[in-house]
């Protein structure tokens, strides 16, 4: 279910505004909600592909390093699930190489290192686009889930939704957060200007819509779309959101690469986190189209870990299950002799 759907900033913000008092308590970490939650979440793994350095020690001449290339085709884009998903229509694409994985910590913090880049959400809100905040929300932060003990109803977001000062990149749950030692999971909190910036530095850019589906369906046009919980993906499994079974080995997000790629090999293109696309939503200025789904999403709640599966994410508001991938235009790999 999309978080921000028909809402302002302003609008959104306020609805969190009164679960503010409780950030604090849940800045440590944040996808817990309880002892248990925080004792399967010690127990996973902090990497599960093999270092840059000796994965992409030898790339495929003509190969990007870290990238795979996605042929040209023609595809039925988009779903019947939820409304704007549709219409379904045709769509061709020209070949393009892709992040193998989502961009990770490791790969951010590079940038930033050699940039001295500051994200949006280090920065104090900007309060001529969003004049209405109580000063808490014109602090810099990021929206953070939190696992509750129990809900009244699933109306009110701002039961697992807060809005933390001090959340970004670095503290993905708030101050007393941290990356260390979480290299090889994917970069979380960074708002569409920030991926696009890290895009830019490499000489990349984000994916369009159609792109991000037609890999996301390993570019085959023949694949019936599935609306399963995929098997090979970081979902929720329990009752969204107060009871998360973790059957699938993370309570959280999980590094990049745990699960099997799909026939492309890109890892992580359903669920673990959503992820930019270069696209307006249906032509807002203030939101972009966002895709796969992410950690939290559920059959009772969230049915979008799936390739036609879309929503709108506004542009300035950085989130802790929302990523990126880059995509780069180069001719294709050369021919085997």
């Amino acid at each position: 279910m999309n978080m921000f759907t028909g809402r302002t900033r302003t609008v959104v913000l306020s609805v969190l505004a009164a679960a503010l008092v409780a950030a604090a308590a849940v800045a440590v970490i944040w996808t817990r909600g309880g002892s248990n939650a925080a004792r399967m979440a010690a127990a996973e793994p902090a990497q599960c592909l093999a270092p840059p350095a000796a994965d992409d020690a030898a790339p495929r001449a003509g190969s990007p390093a870290g990238m795979v290339w996605v042929p040209p085709g023609t595809f039925t884009m988009g779903d019947t699930i939820y409304p704007e998903e549709g219409p379904l229509r045709q769509v061709s694409v020209e070949g393009f190489w892709i992040d193998r994985t989502e961009v990770t910590n490791r790969d951010f913090a590079a940038f930033v290192a050699a940039t001295g880049y500051v994200t949006v959400a280090e920065r104090p809100v900007d309060t001529a686009l969003h004049p209405y905040l109580p000063p808490e929300m014109r602090k810099a932060g990021a929206v953070v889930f939190v696992m509750p003990n129990d809900v009244d109803g699933m109306g009110d977001i701002s039961q697992w939704w807060q809005y933390v000062p001090g959340a970004n990149w670095r503290h993905p749950g708030g101050p007393a957060s941290s990356i260390e030692g979480r290299d090889d999971f994917p970069v979380t909190a960074v708002a569409l200007e920030d991926a696009r910036a890290y895009a830019q530095w490499k000489g990349h850019a984000l994916p369009s819509e159609a792109e991000w589906e037609w890999a996301a369906r390993a570019a085959d046009p023949a694949a019936p779309p599935s609306h399963n919980r995929p098997k090979e993906a970081n979902t929720w499994q329990g009752l969204f959101p107060i009871v998360n079974t973790a059957d699938d080995g993370f309570v959280g997000v999980a590094p990049v690469g745990c699960f099997k790629p799909n026939a492309l090999g890109l890892h992580d293109m359903l669920g673990n986190l959503w992820e930019w696309t270069a696209d307006s939503y249906d032509g807002r200025r203030d939101a972009n189209v966002i895709k796969g789904g992410s950690f939290l999403c559920a059959p009772n709640y969230c049915m979008r870990y799936r390739p036609g599966a879309r929503q709108p994410q506004e542009i300035d508001l950085a989130t802790t299950h929302l990523g990126f991938r880059t995509v780069l235009a180069a001719p294709g790999p050369a021919a085997a002799p």
